[in-house]
């Protein structure tokens, strides 16, 4: 088995909605001018450095922008260029909607257990409805779509439908996913949750808490996974309310590694000690105390939102954003990591277009642990090699602008030009039809 670490691609019309409560850069920078441009290139280095580390590396596609389909479910009628007019209307709220860049974080597009964690001997996704937020919710029949043409083989591979788009069942997808593992042992999977959907507990008062309980629940079901070997934490309230919307934002873990801070779930004694029966001295925790690396700083520069892997030569290594080297706090507690030998190496990128929107290195990867037989059984060309990079990087250098001004997605002309390079997209891909407006 060896993981894939499965990117998104930002698309033609990214731009900063500030759509988001809870999510404090994407609320920060709402209404800034973008650069699709250099946020996709910046995406396509990122694929290319985790490669060249001997990590394997895929993409997912973008997906349409404005979604003219969800504007005509709410009603906007006439031809494409009327429902965009129309959509922007008033304050715009509409159009903004409809024209949000989150899709481009994968971690949000599902949630995923390998094929030797499950009863059934194959590999699961369950898209994420992503139903607590509009802007997020247009995202997941696309998803859906997309990952049954990448994951097409039904003997190898189960593609679920999403979880019932109901607020007690809202699944924020692998963002609130860790798999644990060690040799000789059973993996752990933690499916970590905000809120019980239907009552009860403590929830966090500031900000929205957006996966539930029962969520999780069903997702453990859904990927036939062992009820032993999978807990169920419940994210810290405290930490929701400092920014951490995900548990991606405070904890991260590989292999039987787990850095996390004190805040990220609300009895992080409680899991430590589960983790340990069941992974044994193979399990390490790195605590980041809040006197050490304030909630405040770990939201703002993202130091756990970075990918913790495991390359094909066994070194363990960090792809860190670089406004993690740029925070004091979170630099030093990246340095406690690495000179206490838990990793071999930090990395720092520049991801500043999607950190500006709220998410790091990795709210951009889907985790897609897989053997060499499920990989050749995948015929889309979403492997990440020189010559699909060198492709990508030309269809992006002619099909996005440099810079995109809130204004701009008003402009009926934008919405032609994503379509038409979406549409080039899925050929090189060979993907098929995956979007609505190739369906008619």
């Amino acid at each position: 088995m060896r993981e894939v670490n499965f990117d998104g691609l930002c698309g033609p019309t990214h731009n900063y909605g500030g759509l988001s409560p809870g999510n404090v850069a994407s609320m920060t920078h709402s209404g800034a001018r973008s650069s699709p441009k250099s946020a996709a290139l910046q995406g396509l280095a990122k694929m290319r450095f985790v490669r060249e580390l001997g990590v394997p590396a895929a993409l997912l596609p973008p997906q349409p922008r404005p979604s003219l389909r969800w504007l005509r479910s709410v009603g906007f009628r006439g031809g494409d260029d009327d429902v965009i007019r129309q959509a922007a209307a008033g304050d715009g709220v509409w159009l903004r909607l409809a024209s949000s860049a989150a899709a481009m974080w994968t971690a949000n597009a599902a949630t995923v257990a390998p094929s030797p964690d499950t009863a059934d001997q194959r590999l699961h996704l369950v898209p994420a409805n992503l139903n607590f937020m509009v802007h997020r919710a247009i995202e997941a029949e696309t998803t859906h779509s997309v990952l049954r043409a990448i994951f097409a083989d039904e003997a190898r591979f189960a593609v679920h439908a999403p979880l019932p788009a109901v607020s007690q069942l809202a699944d924020e997808g692998a963002a609130n996913h860790t798999r644990l593992h060690v040799p000789g042992r059973p993996a752990v999977h933690l499916l970590a949750w905000g809120r019980r959907g239907l009552g009860g507990g403590r929830a966090p008062v500031r900000f929205p808490a957006r996966h539930t309980y029962e969520a999780a629940e069903s997702l453990a079901r859904l990927l036939q996974l062992d009820p032993e070997h999978t807990l169920l934490p419940q994210q810290h309230p405290d930490g929701i309310d400092a920014g951490a919307f995900h548990t991606d934002v405070l904890a991260v873990g590989d292999g039987g590694l787990l850095l996390v801070h004190e805040l990220a779930f609300a009895d992080l004694d409680g899991l430590l000690e589960g983790l340990r029966r069941r992974l044994g001295d193979g399990f390490t925790a790195v605590i980041a105390r809040e006197s050490e690396l304030p909630v405040a700083d770990a939201v703002a520069a993202y130091p756990f939102n970075s990918q913790l892997l495991t390359t094909e030569s066994g070194r363990r290594v960090i792809v860190a954003p670089e406004e993690s080297r740029e925070n004091p706090r979170a630099l030093d507690f990246l340095s406690r990591v690495q000179a206490d030998g838990h990793v071999d190496a930090v990395h720092y990128l520049d991801l500043r277009q999607s950190m500006r929107n709220g998410g790091g290195p990795a709210c951009l990867r889907l985790r897609v642990a897989m053997s060499d037989q499920e990989r050749a059984a995948i015929q889309a060309r979403v492997f990440v090699d020189d010559p699909l990079l060198e492709e990508l990087n030309a269809w992006v250098e002619r099909s996005y602008r440099d810079a995109l001004d809130p204004r701009d997605l008003a402009d009926p002309l934008l919405a032609r030009e994503s379509m038409a390079a979406l549409d080039e997209l899925t050929g090189i891909l060979r993907i098929g039809s995956v979007y609505d407006f190739q369906r008619g």
